[in-house]
């Protein structure tokens, strides 16, 4: 079995290198091409990966829900919603709209408005290893769902639901190599529209070290390959159309693979 070490060691291999057949079963949206910076290395996936088919509400609720996370392929049907989140579709709709930009790191307080179109063209680039956290302006959540209710009303969000709570959306697109540093709150789902995001996540009695103003990619290029075994995440990449599931107060940081657009549901 590889370790730690050694997949530390491959994914600086691999790093900058880029993705022959990107685009060539699948545009992304107009989001990436064939030229552009892609991070290569996925991980492990260590969670559960499950049909839809194969979990039941109740069987969700028995085993999943407040206990542990997994990865639900099938759960939903969002083709038009996707359609709708092509970079030409959202910046023919939404390109004069302001949206608030957070900085990367784990106490983002720091916010930035700016247009929708200068944000995709000046600010939607990869991450560079050795950025901090509150130098990295990240568009995630923060969204007004009144201005952003036309697009919002055509998503079709995970048909589980936890007692007495409700959703909310989040919705983002970030370049390659960024991401949120470790966190928590209530639980949720994630959904990848387009791109890759990889997921790292601890239980809420093991908090993880990290720097609170270094990056996820930061941290898994310097911290992640010298990690002693019972020390190591739960991880799994996930791609368009599968949703994965964190339980309340689980740690979580997220990679962007590729420059990538996705919306969370946040249940309180």
């Amino acid at each position: 079995m590889e370790t730690r070490t050694a997949a530390g060691v491959r994914f600086w291999v691999l790093l900058g290198l880029v993705s022959r057949f990107a685009g060539l079963k699948d545009d992304g949206g107009g989001w990436y091409g064939e030229s552009d910076f892609r991070l290569e290395d996925e991980g492990p996936c260590n969670l559960d990966v499950l049909d839809a088919s194969e979990l039941s509400h109740q069987q969700f609720l028995d085993r999943y829900a407040f206990s542990r996370p997994l990865v639900l392929r099938g759960l939903t049907d969002n083709t038009r919603f996707r359609l709708l989140c092509s970079r030409s579709s959202l910046l023919r709709d939404y390109g004069s709209r302001r949206v608030k930009l957070s900085t990367a790191n784990t106490h983002s307080y720091r916010k930035v408005e700016v247009p929708f179109q200068e944000y995709v063209d000046v600010h939607l680039r990869p991450q560079s290893a050795d950025a901090l956290g509150s130098d990295t302006l990240y568009f995630f959540g923060d969204n007004n769902f009144t201005e952003w209710q036309s697009l919002f009303q055509q998503y079709e969000p995970p048909p589980y639901v936890l007692p007495h709570t409700s959703g909310a959306y989040s919705f983002g697109i970030a370049g390659a190599g960024t991401g949120v540093p470790f966190h928590w709150h209530g639980a949720g789902f994630s959904e990848v529209i387009y791109g890759r995001k990889r997921w790292f996540l601890y239980p809420p009695e093991s908090r993880p070290h990290f720097h609170p103003n270094r990056t996820t990619l930061s941290w898994l290029t310097e911290t992640y390959p010298h990690l002693p075994e019972d020390e190591a995440p739960l991880e799994c990449t996930i791609r368009p159309g599968e949703v994965l599931f964190f339980p309340d107060r689980w740690w979580h940081a997220t990679l962007n693979l590729d420059t990538s657009v996705f919306i969370s549901t946040f249940l309180g």
